[in-house]
């Protein structure tokens, strides 16, 4: 069981500065046949929280957003020229939070400049329901649904830049291995924007997902990857969790990422990733860290709390029940399949499991980031006043 204390603001500082860039890359022995395996616990992983009350204006979620990050990093890794990427979630066209709050990604934007950046470009690749992508073909627009759920608005009018990584074709993409090994067969196709950039900021929402459990910070990688890395992890579907905690480990990224920032005053609860049940609740939180294993253990604790304190009838139905949540998810996936290889690799796709969301040990991709890199102490600390003693003591029960 992981220990968690709160630090004070100046032991958070010491911490952070210390840092957590290579969290996925352990320096660890690794066996011939497998990956990586460590007993141990990682080490402290700082993660600052700030409290945004319901209703309150965009104002205050940008000052959650300045607080939480500055508290989790003091931007020196930031030279002045630099560019910065931020990949939000822009899985669909719809709004927050079946994507990335677009007011936090507007007031990142402006952090990082005040701090020094040349450039900040905003970018991503949607869901293939609706952006279907091949060597001859492309159906579809990551940034024409950027501007429905509100992520180009809110890009421009703080000075960034848009960029969808389809728009460079079928060849703007190269192969990275991921260091954690066994899940994947072909090495994973990354956009070659990544190689021109000097820093990622990861920027994920929280929801639950209908095939994947949940949608987090490590599930966001899927953002990155060409159409045939994306046929892979949906065909191969029994590795369906391992690829995505492992996926995060491609040096391309995890040398580059910098902080990892949720803005989750709304939550999806259930079905998602594009629908479902949206909780607000009396205080939402916007939270950071360099540690991406612990943001997502966070974000975990988040959302089970939500799903737990949801009404009944506002639950999943059928999808809460294991057996009925995991025939539906395979028929899902396998529809996923078809879109991206058609309909004989749709037969062959292997077979989803079902998710249970009761704990943080019960979700498999933090399970398979904790078996190949440790599984962190985390370490929460209030960024400025605004989190409540209840808030705190939700966080702290769940992710014990």
């Amino acid at each position: 069981m992981a220990h968690l204390h709160l630090l004070s603001r100046r032991e958070f500082g010491q911490l952070a500065a210390a840092g957590a860039v290579a969290a996925l890359l352990p320096e660890a022995s690794r066996s011939q046949n497998g990956p990586a395996s460590i007993s141990a616990l990682r080490g402290p992983a700082p993660v600052a929280v700030a409290g945004v009350a319901r209703g309150a204006p965009a104002e205050e979620t940008h000052r959650a957003v300045r607080a939480a990050a500055l508290a989790a990093t003091d931007f020196a890794w930031l030279s002045r020229g630099d560019t910065v990427l931020i990949k939000p979630v822009c899985n669909s066209g719809n709004v927050y939070p079946a994507t990335t709050d677009p007011w936090a990604v507007y007031e990142m934007i402006r952090l990082l400049k005040e701090r020094g950046a040349g450039r900040v470009i905003v970018a991503d690749m949607a869901g293939v329901q609706f952006v279907r992508f091949h060597p001859d073909s492309l159906h579809g627009s990551t940034r024409a649904l950027m501007e429905s759920n509100g992520l180009a608005k809110a890009t421009e009018q703080a000075g960034g830049e848009l960029h969808a990584f389809e728009e460079a074709g079928w060849d703007g993409f190269f192969e990275d291995t991921p260091v954690a090994e066994g899940s994947w067969k072909a090495p994973v196709m990354l956009p070659t924007i990544l190689t021109e950039v000097d820093h990622v900021v990861l920027m994920p929402r929280v929801a639950r997902h209908l095939l994947a459990g949940s949608t987090l910070g490590l599930k966001a990688a899927v953002g990155w990857w060409r159409h045939d890395s994306r046929l892979e992890y949906h065909r191969d579907a029994g590795s369906f969790a391992e690829k995505t905690a492992d996926a995060n480990t491609v040096r391309t990224v995890a040398d580059k990422q910098r902080l990892v920032l949720s803005s989750a005053t709304r939550v999806m609860t259930t079905f998602g990733p594009d629908a479902g049940h949206v909780a607000e609740p009396e205080t939402g939180i916007v939270f950071a860290s360099a540690d991406l294993v612990a943001h997502d253990m966070v974000a975990m604790a988040w959302l089970l709390e939500h799903r737990a304190a949801m009404d009944p009838s506002q639950r999943d139905g059928a999808f809460d029940d294991p057996n009925s949540s995991a025939t539906m998810a395979n028929l899902a996936n396998r529809m996923v399949v078809g879109w991206l290889g058609g309909f004989g690799a749709a037969l062959g796709a292997e077979r989803l499991r079902p998710h249970d969301l009761e704990r943080i040990e019960d979700d498999r991709v933090l399970a398979r980031a904790f078996a190949t890199g440790g599984r962190p102490t985390l370490e929460l600390v209030p960024a400025d006043d605004s989190l409540p003693e209840q808030v705190r003591a939700q966080l702290v029960a769940r992710t014990s």
